[in-house]
């Protein structure tokens, strides 16, 4: 999903969300002061194949005068890995139905730096002018923010304005660790969360009128130690066109079952373990981007 589709959306930042259900309780986390290094900021992202988490979704979105509420079940699993073009390894997560929108697989790697979003399938052409992009740097730090993308006049991929034309857009992202806190969830109260936040800016320049469109999309992401993605709450809003007044989209999911699956022993055997998205691997850090399905939704899952 970031996305988990951070991220899973893209993780990427993101209320009326405050209000569905999940309760968080703050009293009961240690306090985390600003430039605080989270310790063993990997175990935050369990990616063994096998690990599998469901959620419980609800999305509210349309024009701000006509709001719809869906409910919704996401399952999200490591299946495997994939080899990419220039031999680059990546672990996949296939997800059954993130944010409402149906299957899709995410393909992500961990480095030094932290975790890389190597996109989608299916993809958006929007996602696929962004990829790769880095999600999460490590260690972890209280208050570390960083410039996840400046992308300056790329295809939009959509026609918004109905004249023909897809329109150009200015696209920046920024991810930033918030803070360590309690959450409770359907699978649980996690005591020692990391709460992330990504938000995303779009400037979309209308083919049809000398007109610049504003869309905003920030989630915000709990991650349980051992466990990965608890929680994630993400609000996309694209200004006015021509007489609407503009569209709102909330999504949720919380976690309610999960099955983390431990790394294969290696049994006295010499050759290294499988790399995956949390192995040690300098190769392919680079900066990332952010899928978009229906306007200008994106997920960092």
């Amino acid at each position: 999903m970031i996305v988990q589709n951070l991220i899973r959306s893209t993780l990427v930042g993101m209320g009326i969300l405050a209000c569905m259900g999940t309760l968080l309780a703050y009293g009961n986390a240690p306090a985390a002061e600003a430039g605080d290094s989270i310790a063993q900021s990997v175990d935050y992202f369990p990616d063994t194949i096998g690990t599998r988490w469901q959620y419980r979704g609800q999305i509210s979105e349309g024009p701000i005068q006509t709001i719809e509420n869906k409910y919704f079940t996401n399952v999200s699993s490591v299946t495997g890995t994939r080899t990419l073009k220039g031999g680059l390894t990546v672990t996949v997560f296939h997800d059954t139905n993130p944010g409402n929108h149906g299957p899709s697989d995410s393909f992500y790697r961990r480095d030094a730096a932290g975790i890389v979003y190597y996109g989608s399938e299916p993809g958006t052409p929007l996602e696929k002018q962004l990829v790769p992009y880095q999600i999460i740097r490590f260690p972890m730090t209280v208050s570390q923010s960083f410039q996840q993308f400046n992308r300056t006049d790329i295809d939009f991929g959509n026609d918004i304005d109905g004249d023909g034309t897809n329109e150009h857009v200015d696209v920046e992202g920024h991810s930033t660790v918030l803070s360590r806190e309690s959450i409770t969830v359907p699978a649980g109260t996690y005591t020692d969360a990391i709460r992330v936040e990504a938000r995303m800016t779009l400037r979309i320049r209308l083919s049809s009128v000398d007109r610049t469109a504003v869309g905003t999309d920030v989630m915000t992401a709990w991650f349980a130690k051992g466990v990965g993605l608890v929680k994630y709450v993400e609000r996309q809003e694209l200004a006015a066109l021509k007489d609407d007044r503009g569209n709102i989209t909330d999504i949720t999911e919380e976690l309610e079952e999960v099955d983390v699956k431990s790394a294969p022993s290696l049994q006295g055997r010499s050759e290294p373990a499988p790399q995956g998205l949390l192995a040690d691997d300098t190769r392919g850090h680079k900066l990332f981007q952010v899928l978009f399905s229906t306007g200008f939704r994106t997920h960092p899952r």
